[in-house]
This record gives C-alpha cells, structure tokens and sequence, in this order.
C-alpha cells in the first residue's frame, strides 16, 4: 500500500506493508512512524506504526465526517510536495475540537480560515457572475464566492449573516440549516 503522509511542512509517499502483524492505517489518523530506507532509490518504508488516537475516534457519525473532510484536505493538496503548516495545524486544531464541538461547524470555520489564509475569501459586495452589487440575500458557490440566486440558480442565505461569520470566523451565530448549506458547499471541493 502507498501511504500519503502529511507532515507539518511536506507531503510524502511511503511504501507500506500489509499483513496480519500490520495495524492497519485509515485516512485522516494522525500517526507516529520510523522510515526504513529512506536513501534508497525505491519508495521509503513506513515501519513501527503508531497511531495517536482521539476521544471521538469510535463515533461512526463523527468519523465518517472526519474522513469526507481529510478526503477534501487529500484532492486539494495532490501534487505538491512542500506547503505551508497552514494545513497541518487545521487539520490538527480541528482534530482536538471534533468531539467537543458540531464537526460541521468546525470544518465551515476551518475551510473559512483556509481559503482568507490563501488569499481566496471574497467580501460580498458584488456577484462573481454578472458582476452587480448584491441584495440582503445571497447565494454562495465554490470557495464561498458570493453570486445572486438567480444567476446560479441555488438557495440564498442573509448577506449580514455571512458577513459576520467572514469577520468573526466563528459559526455560533448561524442557524443549523446555514450550517449545513454552507458544508454542502465546501463538500464539493476546496
């Protein structure tokens, strides 16, 4: 099995053996390892696997929310091998909060801080579409980008309200189903 592992300033690929004496590695587990030939010509070994567990880590529910957001973290990164610690630090920061708080808040303001960090967050003032100033309510697409309704033919939310979440970088103020209109969006890719 290749294993893609993300560190706090790289993304490597490691070779790792399967079998019946292996614990097994699942996406998204933050784990501790030794390299076995890391100078040779073929793919490193990963050996002596450890994984650091979390409380939430045998809630089904929580889990599976864990893996569709490392998954999003996994498309978003392909093919670059040193990045910023921007990365490793969300992704760890929200590992400690996942079972103290509703993930799907905890993924809406980490992928918030994600996207303003790489210089991607757009204010909502003037739709990206036809490029007209924008009502009281608005539509989001890809990166949170802001849009009329109309013009994407998606479901609107407040623009107030979103203009407070992109200044507080907090969801506390927003309703469950913002909530959930906001992950539907961020699940369709970073």
């Amino acid at each position: 099995m290749i294993a893609i592992v993300l560190t706090k300033n790289s993304i490597k690929s490691y070779y790792r053996f399967f079998g019946a004496r292996h614990s097994i590695l699942q996406i998204g587990y933050l784990i501790d390892f030794e390299l076995e030939d890391e100078h040779s010509q073929f793919m490193p070994r990963l050996r002596n696997l450890s994984h650091m567990s979390f409380p939430w880590i045998f809630d089904k529910n929580k889990l599976l929310l864990w893996h569709k957001f490392i998954m999003l973290f996994g498309k978003h990164l392909s093919g670059i091998d040193d990045i910023d610690s921007l990365y490793f630090d969300i992704i760890l920061e929200s590992a400690k909060k996942w079972d103290k708080q509703n993930p799907k808040r905890i993924i809406c303001e980490s992928y918030l801080e994600m996207i303003e960090r790489e210089g991607r967050l757009h204010y909502p003032q003037k739709c990206y579409i036809c490029e007209m100033e924008l009502g009281e309510s608005i539509s989001l697409m890809h990166s949170f980008l802001p849009a009329h309704s109309q013009c994407i033919y998606g479901s609107s939310i407040q623009k107030s309200k979103i203009l407070e979440f992109f200044k507080t970088k907090s969801t506390l103020y927003l309703e469950d189903d913002e909530i959930e209109y906001l992950y539907d969006i961020i699940m369709k890719g970073f």
